[in-house]
């Protein structure tokens, strides 16, 4: 697929970070975009930024849903044979995610199993109701997000990171065995598993956001569960009051966001270029490169102190320390 004028591209997602800059990569080409979101406001500004750089007639609509629910899959998968008056797609990117849930045995159920459902079902749910559009196809490509946290389940030794890690190692699991069941039962649909590393994205302000953290407005609950967890990766915060730590759970989210080595548009540069090559292993990053060799070359070194002050090291890679 070298070129995506006149397709029909699902995506997940699609009101920020990766999701947007996709869909503003794919409409400039003359590519019809459909998009969910939990974010209305969100997908309001990515649609105006893509129709204001694509031809004219190229169609982008937008769907609320929370991925997590299949039921809201189904409708948004309703709404797009409608809006695009098809019963076929050519992409379909399965992109959403948040993060949270970080530790199995400290934090809450309700938002480690959100967490998963999110990254998880997400994709599986996107894949069962596109999956049948896009066979319908004469030429289609499947595209899953899982992450560096699906091939190393970890942000360092001092933080942990179950909900996520489990959840993109389903989706790197999946989308690998797809590999071989598309290609003997449907040899035109291609797939690729994507695994970013520290992507320029929103996804620590909106997993907040969706999770009930507003910082902003901080219950007292919340205030000691961000306290406990800031303290949890070495750092003291007996003399930061509630509106300083709030300040530095903002300021947290937007480093991650506008101090990554890969921004989000270079991020959909190289995602859609491996559809264009139907390559199915994409990394994103050198800082995914470089986790890539590393636990590959010594797994069993790869949770060890020394393990990550090489990777540090080598990339400058700081996300949870």
């Amino acid at each position: 697929m070298q070129s995506f004028k006149d397709r029909i591209a699902v995506l997940t997602g699609g009101g920020t970070g990766m999701g947007r800059e996709l869909a503003k990569q794919l409409s400039a080409e003359g590519c019809h975009v459909a998009m969910c979101d939990i974010s209305a406001e969100n997908m309001e500004e990515t649609r105006a930024l893509c129709l204001d750089g694509a031809p004219d007639g190229t169609r982008v609509t937008t769907f609320v849903a929370d991925v997590s629910h299949e039921e809201e899959i189904l409708a948004f998968r309703e709404a797009v044979q409608k809006t695009h008056a098809t019963d076929r797609i050519h992409l379909l990117f399965n992109n959403a995610g948040i993060g949270g849930g970080g530790s199995f045995i400290l934090d809450g159920r309700e938002e480690w199993e959100k967490t998963f459902d999110v990254c998880w079902k997400g994709v599986y749910y996107g894949c069962r109701a596109f999956l049948p559009m896009l066979v319908a196809s004469k030429e289609a490509h499947l595209v899953n997000t899982s992450s560096v946290n699906g091939l190393w389940a970890t942000l360092g030794p001092n933080t942990s990171h179950t909900a996520y890690s489990a959840a993109k190692f389903a989706v790197r699991g999946f989308t690998e065995a797809l590999v071989t069941d598309l290609r003997l039962h449907a040899p035109h649909v291609k797939v690729s598993l994507v695994m970013p590393g520290h992507v320029g994205t929103s996804i620590l302000i909106n997993s907040g956001k969706l999770l009930g953290i507003d910082p902003e407005n901080l219950s007292a609950d919340q205030v000691a569960r961000i306290r406990e967890r800031v303290e949890r990766i070495g750092l003291d915060t007996s003399g930061i009051d509630d509106q300083q730590l709030a300040q530095l759970v903002v300021a947290r989210g937007e480093a991650f966001r506008d101090h990554a080595p890969t921004t989000a548009a270079q991020a959909a540069e190289i995602i859609l270029q491996a559809v264009r090559d139907e390559r199915w292993r994409v990394l994103v990053g050198d800082d995914a490169q470089a986790i890539d060799e590393m636990v590959r070359a010594e797994p069993e070194q790869a949770y060890e102190a020394e393990f990550f002050e090489r990777l540090l090291a080598k990339t400058g890679w700081a996300i949870g320390t």
